[in-house]
């Protein structure tokens, strides 16, 4: 993000990119392709995964059949998986599942193939106007060697003067909690404020900060698009929101990665029923949407760079 992001970090001082450092989801792994994890449908069926070689056309792995089915949750689904290679080499995620529930899903992976018991995290459940908990994630620290799950909740009574008359009132702003062993996590805070309905946040690391792309999900006057903030620490505060960096459509789910020397955002063009992504370059964001090519019915998910040992695993399935 060596154009756009350094110009909006200049607000804060903070020389972004200038040595063009990569983020690293695994600084000890060998990148020879990457894996996108996402749903269909309601995510009733589970976890669906995609590879790709170059980070545009992306195949269904299994047949685009699920790798593994919700079992946890008041509907027992398994919406927006989030996936990352942690800092002790598993791969741990996190997924949406219910549309009203108080907790969030978890489970971790060696191979992205066999996954532990699955958990419901309650992360919302000491928020008594709590309605939701949608869209969670997860960001390693290296620095601290902690985990941040972060995710998108409506608590009724709070912030009304962005409260929606439409799409039932649900206005929502970002909360958090920290954990170093997916065993015992802080107490859940309130994480990004921006003054609007947000959602579907996703932070990614860079060489003296963190970037968060995030949803404006304010519908009068309509927004729907994708933003960035950025914060020196990852538990923020995060920058004033970004005007959208995403077209005229409606956009949601980012997930971003470097591919070479740019950046890639995929979101979900979820009214259009396909996917999208947007592609930084020293002019500005560019949208690439035409030259990408997904599954037919992918949904909300995210990408990671992996192994050609462990996508030649993953095709065996």
């Amino acid at each position: 993000m060596k154009a756009v992001l350094f110009c909006m970090f200049a607000w804060m001082t903070i020389p972004v990119f200038s040595q063009e450092k990569e983020i690293q989801n695994d600084p000890t792994s060998k990148t020879d392709g990457y894996v996108f994890s996402y749903f269909k449908g309601n995510g009733e069926d589970g976890l669906h995964l995609a590879y790709s070689e170059d980070g545009y056309k992306w195949t269904a792995l299994k047949n685009d059949t699920s790798f593994l089915t919700p079992e946890v949750g008041k509907d027992k689904l398994m919406r927006d998986p989030s996936i990352i290679k942690g800092g002790d080499g598993l791969y741990h995620m996190v997924w949406t599942v219910s549309w009203t529930d108080k907790g969030i899903g978890y489970s971790s992976s060696k191979d992205l193939i066999h996954w532990s018991k699955q958990e419901f995290l309650p992360v919302m459940k000491k928020k008594k106007k709590a309605r939701n908990t949608w869209a969670p994630e997860i960001t390693y620290d290296p620095d601290s060697e902690k985990y941040m799950i972060y995710w998108a909740s409506t608590i009724d009574g709070e912030f009304l003067e962005t409260k929606p008359e439409k799409e039932k009132g649900y206005n929502h702003r970002i909360y958090y909690t920290v954990t170093r062993d997916f065993k015992k996590f802080s107490k859940t805070k309130l994480l990004y404020e921006p003054g609007f309905n947000v959602i579907d946040a996703s932070i990614v690391q860079q060489d003296q900060g963190f970037v968060m792309f995030l949803k404006d999900e304010t519908r009068n006057p309509v927004q729907k698009n994708i933003k960035i903030a950025f914060s020196k620490e990852l538990k923020g505060p995060y920058s004033k929101a970004s005007d959208a960096i995403t077209g005229n459509y409606w956009a949601e789910g980012p997930t971003a990665i470097k591919i070479g020397n740019n950046w890639i955002v995929y979101f979900d063009k979820y009214i259009e029923k396909k996917y999208g992504a947007i592609k930084e370059t020293p002019q500005g964001w560019v949208d690439i949407s035409e030259q990408i090519n997904f599954p037919p019915g992918t949904r909300h998910g995210s990408v990671i760079e992996v192994s050609g040992e462990e996508i030649a695993v993953l095709k065996k399935e």
